[in-house]
């Protein structure tokens, strides 16, 4: 059986399961379907790549769950940090970490709560913002991040409470931009029903203590002095590419976009051309190559 088969029988007897739970109780219905939206559904099973191997093995400790990062390049004159998004780990930036060791980043990666190799069964984003902040504290502070999909919508959220300067470089690769939207497709997804969704919202609002529409780039994306790249597919079926007219509107002058057409949500990161923009934008001009200069070793892989 592939893994998109037994993907799709998991998803109906999820929602086989939640109708007849709402028969009897929407509400009930409503605090199993909340469980699903903060549990992975995709397990990731991708071998550990071999520039992984030769990191430096870190660990944290958030809100009880172990977490598992990885550092390379601790010398490095400016920090890096990779955040990755739902149903994902920080393996799928690979293809970032020599590029950057190079340059004279010191790269960090995370993975987040329930994914990769970290602890835990379910992940939020209240939680996700605070794993970026410990990480901040502990191993930053962060010059730069690169950020895809769920990790764009924490770190955006994150940012608009860290103190930070306009030298502060942020790369959002297809950004969950409205968590309204998220949470829509969610529901969507699931085939809830109006009273489900109703009860639904209702605990997840009073979870959050705010709104959903409160997690929004739209929002804080006028307070952020950083300055960042925001690369976006046309053909985006996860974070539509419609989320983000509203911010471009705004013609907010720290903010570039790099649209693409056919390469989805997950291609988006992997394309060639897009790692070559990214690797420009968190190069400054005048960088001279890092591993020229010092001869240090880079790891291959």
């Amino acid at each position: 059986m592939s893994s998109k088969t037994g993907q799709r029988i998991t998803l109906q007897l999820i929602r086989t399961r939640l109708k007849l739970l709402a028969v009897l109780s929407p509400e009930r219905a409503a605090k199993k379907a909340f469980l699903y939206f903060q549990t992975p559904f995709r397990k990731v099973r991708k071998k550990m790549p071999p520039i992984f191997t030769r990191a430096e093995e870190l660990h944290m400790d958030l809100d009880g769950i172990r977490i598992v990062g990885y550092r390379w390049n601790p010398g490095g004159h400016r920090k890096l940090l990779l955040v990755h998004g739902f149903d994902s780990n920080v393996f799928n930036f690979e293809g970032y970490i020599t590029p950057f060791i190079r340059r004279g980043y010191q790269v960090l990666a995370f993975d987040g709560p329930a994914h990769g190799r970290s602890g835990g069964k379910t992940i939020n984003l209240p939680q996700y913002m605070r794993m970026i902040g410990l990480a901040d504290s502990t191993f930053g502070p962060f010059d730069a991040f690169i950020t895809h999909s769920f990790g764009g919508l924490a770190l955006t959220q994150w940012l608009e409470k860290r103190p930070h300067v306009s030298d502060t470089l942020a790369v959002l690769i297809a950004p969950a931009t409205e968590t309204s939207t998220a949470v829509q497709g969610f529901m969507d997804l699931l085939q809830l029903s109006d009273r489900t969704r109703e009860a639904f919202v209702d605990r997840l609002e009073k979870a959050a203590g705010v709104p959903t529409a409160h997690y929004s780039i739209r929002r804080v994306a006028p307070g952020l002095k950083a300055s960042i790249l925001w690369i976006h597919d046309h053909e985006d079926d996860i974070t539509p590419f419609r989320d983000t007219l509203p911010i471009r509107s705004l013609a907010l002058p720290n903010i570039k976009y790099l649209d693409t057409t056919g390469l989805g949500h997950r291609r988006i990161y992997r394309d060639q051309e897009v790692r070559r923009r990214i690797i420009d934008f968190l190069t400054p001009e005048g960088w001279i190559d890092h591993h020229a200069a010092t001869g240090s070793q880079i790891p291959q892989g």
